[in-house]
């Protein structure tokens, strides 16, 4: 037997040892970042998904609001057209002012062949469409303004009668909101849902028809443009399967004949969509609720997918759902390279290698550890930012991702607003601009609560109460300027940052303007047995505090002698 020499008796066990301890470390590293990346993963295509579901929102929210700023619900519809022209045309132009984008078209049509329309080009131009009788055609007016003069443009040669378009008969056998099938839109040739709702007459009988288009570019150029990873996908179908949106396909294709038709997912040419509807389609048939939901498959490469899917159900029959999804290798591909190069370096190195390993395993588990924490805290609810990693690789890709989304939490989600906290967070920033002289200025906060909010959700109920939350919430943004900083503070109370204030007194004007927009009559009910308006309280930078407590102390003290001055005029006024 050869004898064996003490340099081979040491070297042999420890080169041993140190590969055994790197592939330790490798499998160590690779299971916790899976676990880690898998964990933050899922979060971040919930996210996603919840993104798109926010994007579709916002287009409904709109075209709710142009219905109801074009014909309020409960408004009766005249009888003709011509007597009522003016009405309607304001009511027109301040429909298509809310959302210009997409929805920039309204018009009605009663039962007597009689139509109006009105198009939007600009917030300063328009277009208007009108006849008085059914033999009538439709004659095309332009105009500048809400008060702008009709300037003829021209006749339509072909007669158009509403009663025979498909959003006047979708309208016309209802008492609630409807939606027609998506359709190629002829001019654009892009994809439009119309909404159409019921207007009666004086009998209660069903007068006309009003309705809006909303057209889906935006809502495809929002998709298209949205980052996931290099070869994910996302993308949103109706329930028949066609495409509203896709990041990687087109939604409207034309046939044989030249004609555009659309497309659904199973021959959008795109062979992952494909396998992701197949996959998904037993899953909503079974499927209850509506919150986000993952899964993942295997495609037919072998391929781990991960899915994320959402479906958005409004109560006028609209039912998509819009879909994420990106393969396993796109987000553990860096976790992978670091195991092999752990694992190589095992092999080759020596004492060098055991130290680099424990380097590496602790420079991946540690961020991997805060990333897992994070989530954690915004699972439960916390949104401040822990985490603060600074990397140039997948990692640090996660953690920017991860921030992203924490401040995306920063947000109210019955107002939109900003909430309490990034409302701190602002002040704070304001207030450092001023103190470091990079660009600040003195500036002024509000502190406003709603009178008797408590009486509205005690007689309407909290559903009505959270409409005019939401109502007073839009009265503040449409009321100040774009600079400003308006955000939901607690319950019915909000904070409103006004930059660049120099002085007191060029605060007054600001918070007039604010008050009478606060007392108009609500919308959302009738408030005319309830005095609804805001106690407001101001603080000015730097003359009433230097730190953000000081301000919101004056400010919210100032909102309470309001709110008593007020009071105290109601019982004077009723004695």
């Amino acid at each position: 037997m050869p004898k064996a020499s003490l340099r081979s008796v040491l070297i042999v066990p420890y080169f041993t040892l140190v590969v055994v301890l790197a592939v330790a470390i490798g499998g160590l590293s690779y299971v916790a970042g899976r676990q880690a990346v898998l964990t933050v993963s899922d979060h971040l295509l919930k996210e996603t998904v919840s993104r798109i579901g926010q994007a579709i929102d916002r287009h409904v929210v709109g075209s709710v609001a142009t219905l109801e700023a074009a014909f309020p619900n409960g408004m009766l519809a005249p009888h003709s057209i011509e007597e009522d022209f003016a009405n309607i045309r304001t009511r027109f132009w301040i429909a298509t002012s809310l959302h210009i984008d997409p929805n920039n078209y309204v018009y009605y049509g009663n039962r007597t062949g009689q139509a109006i329309g009105l198009y939007r080009h600009s917030y300063e131009s328009g277009e208007l469409r009108v006849k008085y009788t059914a033999e009538q055609h439709r004659k095309w007016y332009r105009l500048d303004g809400i008060n702008g003069e009709l300037q003829y443009s021209f006749t339509e040669t072909k007669l158009f009668d509403p009663r025979n378009r498909p959003w006047y008969k979708a309208g016309q056998n209802t008492n609630q909101d409807t939606w027609t099938s998506v359709y190629i839109d002829f001019g654009t040739q892009d994809l439009v849902a119309t909404r159409a709702r019921q207007v009666l007459d004086h009998n209660g009988e069903a007068e006309g028809v009003v309705a809006t288009d909303m057209s889906l570019r935006a809502l495809n150029d929002f998709v298209t443009h949205l980052e996931i990873s290099p070869s994910g996908v996302a993308f949103i179908l109706e329930s028949d399967g066609n495409l509203i949106a896709s990041s990687c396909s087109p939604n409207v294709k034309k046939d044989k004949d030249g004609m555009n038709r659309r497309i659904s997912a199973e021959d959008s040419g795109n062979g992952l969509v494909t396998e992701i509807y197949q996959q998904l389609k037993p899953i909503l048939l079974k499927q209850t609720g509506n919150a986000p939901e993952t899964f993942f498959f295997k495609d037919r490469a072998g391929q781990e997918i991960h899915v994320a899917f959402h479906r958005f159900v409004d109560g006028a029959g609209l039912e998509w759902t819009n879909v994420v999804a990106m393969p396993n290798k796109d987000f553990m591909g860096g976790i992978s390279d670091n195991v092999i190069r752990t694992l190589f370096l095992g092999v080759v190195a020596t004492i060098v290698v055991v130290l680099i390993g424990l380097w590496i395993l602790h420079w991946v588990t540690t961020d991997l550890k805060i990333l897992s924490t994070a989530v954690n805290k915004v699972g439960s609810g916390f949104v401040e930012e822990p985490i603060d990693i600074q990397r140039q690789d997948e990692i640090g890709d996660l953690a920017k991702s991860f921030k992203a989304m924490q401040r995306r939490l920063q947000t109210d989600h019955l107002t939109g607003l900003p909430n309490r906290y990034a409302f701190e967070q602002y002040l704070q920033a304001s207030i450092q601009r001023y103190q470091s002289r990079e660009g600040g200025e003195p500036f002024a906060i509000l502190f406003i609560d709603i009178n008797d909010f408590k009486s509205i959700n005690d007689s309407f109920g909290h559903d009505v109460g959270d409409q005019a939350l939401i109502e007073f919430a839009l009265r503040l943004r449409t009321n100040v300027r774009t600079n400003d900083f308006v955000a939901r503070f607690a319950g019915d109370e909000f904070v409103i940052l006004l930059s660049d204030v120099p002085s007191r007194k060029d605060l007054e004007p600001i918070r007039a303007n604010i008050a009478r927009a606060l007392a108009a009559p609500m919308k959302s009910f009738d408030s005319s047995s309830l005095l609804i308006g805001g106690a407001i309280g101001e603080a000015h930078f730097p003359e009433d505090g230097k730190s953000a407590s000081e301000l919101l102390v004056v400010a919210d003290e100032k909102m309470y002698a309001h709110k008593e001055a007020l009071k105290q005029d109601q019982a004077a006024n009723k004695s």
